[in-house]
């Protein structure tokens, strides 16, 4: 009898063990709560976004809004064909993932296996540094420096105003190369050491290393950071804003000035338009063509990773 008594007391937790339970209980729930708000805030958009887009076509119909290559929505007569937001959206996207990918991919080769520690030490913090300088220095950057003394330059088959998506998208991608590096670069990190070892002592350099082992192991998080980064270029607004200018040209040339859908966003919610009206309207339905396209390229991202992904012991 006191032999069972004395065996319950051992199988309870002592005040230490009982005190982390809670503690794990707690993470588990905190942890639960971040996740779940996630999912609480994209339903939010999506429901913000659904009413007034509905109302939207209600009043124009869809043959204006994709089968048009005006748009003057806020002009009388007004125009509301989207297809130079597109165009305007995905060139300024385009220039801006030529130099962030590349770039950012050699950044991180060379921080994996080329720099010395103390370099890696001093050179990506001062990556990360660059990432957090905010967008609207980014785009006084552009107007200043790169529209005048880089995209005039380099830009020779047609004029390059003081505007243009040519300036806009070389800036976002300076802008989102650090990010693209840092994601690239912690995707190699990733890659098992004993992959990279093996690959030197069969006698592989650096570079074949990088491009044999290196990239073909870490495939998956590498093709994630870049559509990462494309995300984050379509979404950009203030650079784009600033450095391409707010006319919608239905051009394929980036030396003129080009508004993207981001960038219209923010110039037309500065509260000009009234509540309710059609003007003030399209701001949703040009979101709603934003998130669908965002969404689209993670489904993507999400499907390429799987597809590619390797898992390593």
């Amino acid at each position: 009898m006191n032999t069972s008594a004395t065996d319950k007391i051992s199988l309870q937790p002592s005040g230490l063990k009982a005190r982390q339970q809670r503690i794990e209980v707690f993470i588990k729930f905190a942890l639960a709560v971040i996740a779940a708000s996630g999912v609480l805030i994209t339903t939010g958009v999506v429901v913000a976004l659904v009413r007034p887009t509905v109302d939207f076509f209600q009043l124009v119909g869809f043959k204006d809004f994709f089968l048009s290559t005006d748009w003057f929505p806020l002009y009388e007569p007004p125009d509301y064909g989207v297809w130079p937001l597109v165009i305007g959206t995905f060139t300024v996207m385009l220039i801006a993932i030529i130099i962030a990918v590349p770039g950012g991919l050699a950044v991180a080769f060379f921080l994996s296996e080329y720099a010395s520690p103390k370099v890696k030490r001093i050179l990506k913090p001062v990556l990360e540094i660059l990432a957090g300088v905010p967008t609207v220095v980014f785009g006084f950057f552009a107007l200043n420096f790169i529209a005048p003394n880089v995209a005039r330059k380099i830009w020779v088959f047609s004029d390059v105003g003081f505007y243009s998506a040519l300036a806009a998208g070389i800036t976002v991608g300076l802008m989102i190369l650090p990010m693209m590096t840092t994601m690239a670069e912690d995707a190699m990190a990733s890659v098992p050491r004993a992959l990279v070892d093996g690959a030197y002592a069969l006698g592989a350099t650096k570079r074949e290393a990088c491009t044999g082992v290196i990239l073909q192991a870490g495939l998956s998080g590498i093709i994630a950071a870049g559509v990462i980064a494309m995300s984050r270029a379509i979404g950009e607004t203030t650079i784009v804003l600033l450095a391409a200018g707010s006319t919608a040209n239905f051009s394929f040339d980036p030396g003129v000035p080009m508004q993207t859908m981001s960038s219209f966003i923010g110039f037309a919610g500065l509260g000009d338009q009234p509540t309710g009206s059609t003007g003030y309207m399209t701001i949703f339905a040009v979101g709603a063509m934003l998130f669908v396209i965002t969404f689209g390229l993670n489904v993507f991202s999400r499907r390429i990773v799987t597809r590619f992904r390797e898992v390593y012991e």
